[in-house]
């Protein structure tokens, strides 16, 4: 089930989505996704909470039914929206989950603001990324997205090719991920009519957002409670993972009382999140967190 809350913001109005519980008394946690996704990268988190808890999941601003607001993007831009977020669900102190640039987001909430972060849920993201130092921010974000970033400047037929689109992903195409989730992530992601259909992700939006990923304090400084959530394999299942398990924890060894680091096996930068066995994961961790 999924309830649409549209939250006024600057230049429109945010789109939220609750995943997860509908008890009205069921605790709320705040679900940010990454950098060319939608919030329907939490469906397979939201199913695994079961009644434990809801996720109210943002369209971040340029993606999803958020995707007509305008500039400036980047990273602080997100984080001024996800406090008027905070503070239209009265959360004064969240639990946060963000996946991939999510996790980056949340980290710098929780930089600016450590006073409305209880804990983080990080998730494949929050520290530098390996390969990044000391290259070209814009053609680094272009190579390592690969095809997922190609793909905003493709148009698909219909919301059939682009649900095949997805399921053949390197990511996806041997893996266990739920096929109707997977397409009601890609129908949530595509915008206009057939035979010219495209993602609802503003290109703007992700260079802008890629660029500040590398300017951006991350999660190395962060004061508030955190598990790193980490995949042994990366963007496009290979065995280059997005957080290497040893930089994990070489993090959460200099805050032991505060982070952790935790592997989670037989996933990459995708199913940690979209596969069953990742999103337990990650709903167990969110559940944790908010018994803290």
């Amino acid at each position: 089930m999924s309830d649409r809350l549209d939250v006024p913001v600057r230049g429109g109005s945010l789109a939220t989505y609750r995943f997860g519980s509908t008890r009205a008394d069921a605790p709320l946690v705040l679900a940010i996704h990454g950098i060319t996704s939608t919030s329907r990268a939490w469906l397979a988190v939201g199913r695994a909470l079961g009644d434990r808890a809801a996720l109210i999941a943002v369209d971040l601003r340029g993606r999803g039914r958020s995707n007509e607001l305008p500039g400036p993007f980047g990273i602080e831009a997100h984080v001024d929206d996800l406090l008027v977020l905070l503070d239209h669900f009265d959360l004064q102190q969240a639990v946060i989950a963000g996946h991939s640039l999510g996790a980056y987001v949340a980290a710098a909430l929780a930089n600016g603001n450590p006073g409305r972060v209880r804990s983080l849920v990080l998730v494949d993201g929050g520290l530098t990324i390996p390969g990044s130092e000391s290259v070209d921010a814009q053609v680094f974000i272009e190579d390592f997205l690969g095809p997922t970033f190609r793909r905003l400047k493709a148009e698909f037929e219909d919301s059939q090719h682009y649900r095949d689109w997805w399921a053949a992903h390197p990511a996806f195409a041997s893996s266990d991920v739920d096929r109707e989730l997977l397409a009601r992530y890609a129908d949530h992601d595509l915008v206009g009519q057939p035979p010219r259909m495209r993602s609802s992700v503003n290109p703007e939006a992700v260079r802008v957002d890629g660029l500040d990923l590398f300017k951006a304090p991350n999660a190395s400084s962060i004061e508030v409670p955190a598990v790193l959530l980490c995949a042994p394999r990366g963007m496009v299942d290979d065995p280059n993972p997005m957080q290497p398990l040893a930089i994990v924890q070489e993090w959460a060894s200099r805050d032991r009382s505060r982070r952790r680091a935790v592997e989670v096996p037989g996933v990459n930068h995708y199913t940690i999140a979209f596969g069953p066995g990742g999103a337990r994961v990650v709903a167990t961790e969110i559940v944790a967190a908010l018994a803290g």
